[in-house]
């Protein structure tokens, strides 16, 4: 059982790590250094791994979370299986569309914002930061239940 422990605490650690690094360090990093369209670009390669990262470690953590069954499962699957849900929303959802919507944007630098497709996928990206951050959430949450 302490195996099992250990691979779900490793799971929660690797979620929220990578999240946070991602969302915290590695996209402001890229904003500020490179082109809104050259930063888009290079973080737009990077989602789909993104978020079936996240999926793999929410399935992980959910499947050792039930196999640990005890104090505090039923709280910290809640909030996994809520995690796990927006991540997949992300994944399979939130990125293919919002990949194919900004096919249709020539440049973010000078296509302006009042632009159909370009509100279309700002209204997703705001959707995918406000699951991007309560996945994060829900992880710090969890690692303090740890």
């Amino acid at each position: 059982m302490q195996v099992v422990a250990a691979i779900y605490r490793l799971a929660i650690s690797l979620w929220l790590g990578g999240a946070a690094l991602f969302t915290f360090v590695l996209t402001p990093i890229l904003f500020r250094s490179e082109s809104r369209d050259v930063a888009g670009r290079i973080v737009g390669l990077f989602f789909p791994g993104y978020f079936r990262w996240g999926v793999a470690c929410g399935l992980v953590a959910i499947i050792c979370r039930v196999v640990m069954a005890g104090k505090g499962t039923v709280p910290a699957a809640v909030i996994i299986a809520v995690m796990l849900t927006l991540s997949s929303i992300q994944a399979f959802y939130i990125e293919p569309k919002a990949a194919e919507i900004k096919r249709h944007i020539p440049s973010f630098e000078t296509t302006p914002k009042e632009d159909p497709m370009r509100r279309q996928f700002s209204k997703l990206h705001g959707i995918s930061a406000v699951c991007n951050l309560s996945v994060i959430a829900g992880g710090v949450v969890l690692v303090i239940l740890l």
